[in-house]
């Protein structure tokens, strides 16, 4: 692994995008001071993680950005990426070319890159673990850093011994396993909080769950009894109410027949009394009838001349009907014979047209195959043209090439005659090339001008985004301001909800019943619910209103008696309730007066708001507390009216009647009344909030879309400045360029001639390169000729086609206008046949008419006959129905006076029977009444078993236990059953499943507990081998490192003796190191009595000693031999060269001795001031010389 360049953008002096690509080896890096070599130092340590802003020597981290100079704006971002060959896959990573770039904003925003993927610093530390490399490794060394090893403390050089004895990675792994330790040690703790207070919780529900066993034991028992019981109960009642139904059935008999006799001497009596009536009409009937005998007879013979003038009518009409049904007849017949003749012609007419189709569709036939022939024959033309037209194509490219070949050679031949011009121009032209100089230098200040002009652009935008930057600090300040709020009101406005939903604050037992709510609509609410009041009234109302806030309001008696019931049923508790219809003209209050004392607001009930419909709710519980504003008024005004009165205060003191006082402060106010006024105010501060935050987004995101935009912008200018500024280099070097040139323009003459040669060369090549062309060109030409042939064969057989189409096209047109002309005379035809039948079908319906009429016309004449025969025979026998009508009169009057007889005897017959079904009617009656109360036993029986225990008779059966029989016996236990589960008191069911839940859980967090103790076993074993190891490691290189350093040493001092020590009495892992040197010839002494170039060789040597045991896959030195002397700069040089087997090294110096050593050389100057530049090493050495 090597590195194989750094990019360098924005970076401290580094204004333009910069590359350095470097080889295995050693790489110098020269300029003058200030050009900004050590900058080349700084940008390796950040992109690999440094972050301490004085090790990359600023004050903040924004220095790192290139800040301006005079000619050049401050750049907006800083961007370093360095990339490391990884064919041997040393670094931890599927990657061959491993690329690690930084790049940071001047608004703070940073972000660091592995191969272009965002990733953390943590990703980049640990992804050069145990290499050498890093912010905190020994592959970047600098003068402070040789500082730091010579004059720092021996705790501070551990850093650098522990990177290379590779303990580091380790000592991370036991700071995590220590943080890990930590975090368990502190869940451990908090899981025995909880399994404390599980503890706590588990006796009382283990208490409690045992008594609901035995609860539901003597239920079981209890229900047992009960069910025999029952099943007893329900026998014997059911006996009772089969002899009650028979003897019920008897009587019922009983009286249906006297109910049968008597209803049959009533229907006698009506009979009787009705065949009296009808006598009675009759007689009258009689007398009429003979009274208008004479009558009838005048009348009838009036009718009889009135139907003979009708019958002569009919006749004289019978005879005109006659005559149009013969007419009717005739033009049918005739009609029908047009009828058959059309339907003739039209069969004639369809046959034709089939025929004449038929030849249509033939010659349509013949007209698709010319047509397909065409097709045919177009293609084969297609193919042709194409052909030509790629031969074309092909003829163009070849013409091209030898265009191109002409081109060739004309310049060929133009380039022979520069060269030969040249030749003899090179002595001519001095005064041409002078131009071109003076040229040169005006393009190069012209382009100079126009990056100032750009740098002040820059300069202006960089301040807009300054602006930008400050505004949006400004907006980001008031979002999370608002964010904040709005999360911290949303929360309470939620927890304020949840409690409203949930009615905290509230009994139990009336929580229960809020529940219930959905499934009574008649259960209204709280007290609290349908009360509102003013803030400032809140703390009184709800000190006045006490308890009763929790009492339920329901829309009648029966709800509240329902929902007792079921608190009840259930031993949920006791609750109030407050039924709208029984709570009507409360009390009022007795004292008006007090309303006009000092301090008085007023009664309580005034105080509020709420619905009409429950004032006298408010009325019946505040109407008589006087609210007063502090507590002197209302002592004063109790003692005026001897306590009889009951006064809240604003701030909630209560006197009641009596003197007792009650004030103070509740511990957890409930704040029961306030509270949906609180959830109001915090849903509108909620919404008001949220359209702050999405005001101050959207001003956000438009301020960041200006700021990318000039950012943009801002960068296309840079960008613009870069390519202006590459144009001055050039420019620059273009000037040097052209007056070495000048210098080297005499000496041109040999390599004019060569490439004379060469030219010539190029000239026969071009030449056999055209005969070739031609020779494609022609058999090109040959087969466009051929394939020409071809097309004109195909047009002429296509002409011909053309005139079949033609003629066969103006054939079917004439077929199908034929088909057409048959088809319309088809359709009239068929037209006229359904007129004609049209017309038939009229005169049908006209014809049956008329035959109704003659017929109708004929019974009409025979009733009206008939009616004269009647009338006659009516006159000639009313004179016999005269006299018939007296002698029926006087019998009809003997028979009535009989039928008058008998209805007198049945008076005294119908009193007896009705006395008789009395007497039945009320056995009946109460024999049914005795079987009513019987089956409602039974049915209050079934009811009790289904609501108790929610069994039917057929589940109870099941229960039967037939050694059960002393019914006694068994209702005294019942009661025994009972008064033991009485003396139980308030059971808590669900206490058993609420004991079982809370001993899994005490078990799961006491096997949590057990897990966490075994991990804090863990850890501290895995803390306890760690240490152990890096002990073991540490004392193992560390002496190695020691013997390395001392052989180092002497090569590089020439003799003399070097010496590591751990600092005594502290622990290995955490001790200094002191480092002890003897230059030859010297007493064994303190590095602070060594001269400075002693010091610096000696840190060199121990350096070089860590490269030989550990050696880093590169490493960049910077300056680090500044302090030594020619004669040591060499020994330096020529040792570097023995650690590049293993590693490479990049060198910043600029002392002779290290640049003759290294294998190539990249160098840096400052050509504008303040913005360093790679150039090229002669430029370097000639500054380098001035």
């Amino acid at each position: 692994m090597y590195l194989k360049s750094i990019e360098v953008q924005g970076f401290k002096s580094f204004a333009n995008k910069i590359y350095f690509q470097f080889h295995n080896g050693i790489t110098g890096i020269v300029g003058p001071n200030g050009s900004g070599k050590s900058n080349v130092a700084d940008a390796v340590r950040w992109v690999l993680g440094e972050q301490r802003v004085k090790q990359l020597r600023g004050s903040s981290m924004q220095d790192v950005i290139f800040s301006g100079t005079e000619n050049r704006k401050p750049l907006s971002y800083a961007y370093v990426a360095i990339t490391l060959d990884n064919a041997d896959h040393q670094l931890a990573i599927d990657f061959d070319e491993v690329t690690v770039a930084r790049r940071i904003y001047r608004s703070g925003e940073s972000e660091y890159l592995i191969n272009g993927s965002a990733c953390r610093l943590k990703d980049v530390n640990e992804l050069f673990y145990d290499t050498g490399i890093g912010k905190e490794g020994y592959s970047i060394i600098g003068q402070g850093q040789i500082d730091k090893i010579l004059s720092g403390k021996p705790e501070e050089r551990r850093e650098l011994f522990d990177e290379a004895a590779g303990i580091v990675k380790f000592k991370r792994r036991k700071a995590a396993a220590q943080a890990r330790l930590e975090n368990e040690k502190q869940n451990l703790i908090r899981v025995n909080d909880i399994l404390s207070e599980l503890e706590k919780q588990l006796s009382p529900l283990e208490r409690q769950s045992e008594t609901a066993r035995v609860y539901l034991r003597k239920r079981e028992e209890l229900k047992n009894l009960d069910v025999n019981v029952f099943l007893l109960e329900n026998s014997r009642l059911r006996e009772q109410l089969k002899d009650a139904e028979e003897k019920y059935g008897i009587a019922s008999g009983e009286l249906s027949q006297t109910k049968e006799a008597y209803e049959s001497i009533k229907d006698e009596y009506t009979r009787i009394q009705e065949e009296i009536e009808k006598l009675e009409a009759e007689i009258e009937q009689a007398r009429s009838t003979a009274t208008d005998a004479g009558l009838t007879k005048g009348r009838l013979e009036g009718e009889l001349n009135v139907l003979k003038e009708q019958i002569n009518s009919g006749r004289g009409n019978e005879a005109h009907l006659d005559s149009r049904r013969r007419t009717l007849e005739d033009e049918i017949a005739s009609k029908e014979k047009d009828r058959e003749k059309l339907l003739h012609e039209k069969s004639d007419t369809d046959a034709e047209v089939a025929g004449i189709t038929a030849l249509a569709e033939e010659a349509a036939q013949k007209l698709e195959e010319i047509q397909k022939r065409i097709e045919t024959l177009n293609s084969g033309m297609e193919e042709g043209k194409n052909t030509i037209i790629e031969e074309l194509g092909r003829r163009a490219t070849i013409k091209s090439r030898m265009g191109r070949l002409d081109t060739m050679m004309e310049q060929v031949n133009i380039r022979k005659a520069e060269l030969n011009s040249r030749l003899l121009r090179i002595k001519s032209d001095e005064a041409a090339r002078e131009e071109n100089l003076k040229n040169l230098e005006d393009a190069f200040e012209a382009v100079t001008e126009e990056i100032r002009d750009l740098s002040a652009q820059e300069k202006a935008m960089e301040e807009e985004l300054g602006t930008f930057r400050e505004e949006l600090t400004r907006k980001d300040a008031g979002l999370r301001e608002a964010q904040s709020a709005y999360h911290m009101e949303k929360s309470r406005l939620e927890a304020l909800i949840n409690l409203a939903e949930r009615y905290e604050g509230y009994g139990g037992s009336i929580r229960k019943v809020m529940e219930q709510r959905e499934k009574n609509p008649g259960i209204i609410g709280v007290v609290a619910d349908i009360i509102q009041t003013d803030r400032k009234y809140e703390t009184a109302i709800e000190t006045a209103l006490g308890g009763n806030i929790q009492n339920i309001v329901t829309d009648n008696e029966e709800t509240a008696k329902h929902m007792i019931s079921w608190l009840k049923s259930n031993k949920l508790g006791r609750a109030t309730f407050l039924p709208l219809t029984s709570i009507k003209n409360p009390q009022r209050f007795r004292n008006p007066e007090v309303l006009a004392e000092k301090g008085v607001i007023g009664t309580a009930d005034t105080l509020v708001r709420l619905d009409d419909r429950y004032r006298d709710v408010a009325a019946s519980l505040l109407g008589r507390i006087v609210v007063a504003d502090n507590v002197d008024n209302a002592v004063k005004l109790a003692a005026k009216y001897r306590h009889t009165l009951r006064i809240v205060t604003l701030e909630g003191e209560l006197l009641n009647p009596g003197g007792a006082i009650s004030g103070g402060a509740y511990k957890n106010s409930s704040n029961l009344l306030g509270r949906r006024r609180e959830i109001d105010e915090l849903e509108g501060k909620v919404k008001k909030l949220q359209l702050v935050i999405d005001g101050t987004n959207r001003e956000i995101e438009n301020t960041k879309a200006r700021r990318t935009r000039l950012r943009v912008d801002v960068e296309a200018i840079k960008g613009e400045i870069q390519r202006k500024s590459i144009e001055q280099n050039t420019a620059r070097l273009n000037i040097t360029q052209a007056r070495e040139r000048m210098e080297e323009e005499a000496g041109s003459a040999a390599s004019l001639r060569t490439e004379s040669t060469e030219i010539e060369g190029q000239i026969q090549e071009i030449r056999r390169d055209k005969e070739t062309i031609r020779q494609e060109l022609a058999e090109s030409e040959a087969l466009e000729a051929r394939t020409q042939e071809e097309i004109t064969l195909f047009g002429r057989k296509l002409e011909e086609e053309r005139k079949l189409e033609t003629e066969a096209l103006r054939t079917v047109s004439e077929w199908e206008l034929k088909v057409d002309r048959m088809r319309q005379a088809l359709g009239f035809k068929q037209s006229n046949v359904e007129r004609i039948d049209g017309e038939i079908a009229k005169s049908r319906d006209e014809l049956a008419e008329i035959l109704e009429a003659l017929e109708t016309n004929r019974q009409e004449m025979e009733r009206r006959q008939q009616n004269i025969v009647g009338i006659e025979e009516t006159i000639a026998v009313s004179f016999q129905t005269q006299s018939n009508s007296e002698g029926r009169l006087k019998e009809a009057m003997a028979h009535k006076e009989e039928l008058s007889a008998r209805q007198k005897s049945f008076f005294s017959r119908r009193e007896e029977l009705s006395e008789k079904l009395s007497a039945l009617d009320k056995e009946t009656y109460r024999l049914n009444a005795q079987k009513e109360k019987l089956e409602e036993s039974l049915e209050s029986q079934i009811n009790y078993m289904w609501d108790e225990y929610e069994i039917t008779l057929s589940d109870a059966a099941a229960l039967r236990n037939e050694e059960m029989t002393d019914l006694p016996a068994m209702k005294k236990e019942i009661a025994s059953l009972r008064d033991q589960i009485k003396k139980l008191g308030d059971v808590n069911v669900n206490a058993i499943e609420d004991y079982k839940n809370l001993l899994e859980r005490f078990t799961f967090m006491k096997n949590q507990r057990d897990d966490l103790v075994e991990a804090e076993k863990t850890l501290e074993g895995i803390i306890e081998e760690l240490d152990t190891s890096m002990r073991k490691q540490f004392t193992e290189k560390f002496a190695e490192i020691s013997r390395e350093f001392d052989k180092v040493f002497k090569e590089l001092f020439g003799g003399g003796k070097g010496t590591l020590e751990l600092m005594p009495d502290e622990d290995i892992l955490e001790a200094g190191i002191r480092i002890i040197a003897q230059p030859p010839g010297k007493k064994l002494q303190n590095m602070m009595q060594l001269s400075g170039g002693e010091k610096a060789l000696t840190a060199i040597a121990l350096l070089f000693a860590i490269q030989n045991l550990k050696p880093s896959p590169f490493c960049l030195l910077d300056e680090i031999e500044a302090a030594l002397d020619d004669s040591n700069v060499g020994r330096f040089a020529k040792y570097l060269h023995k650690l590049t087997k293993n590693t490479q090294f990049i060198v910043i110096t600029h002392r002779r001795g290290t640049m003759e050593q290294v294998d190539r050389l990249y160098g840096i100057t400052m050509q504008e001031k303040g913005v360093s530049t790679l150039v090229s090493v002669s430029l370097i050495d000639r500054e380098l010389t001035n």
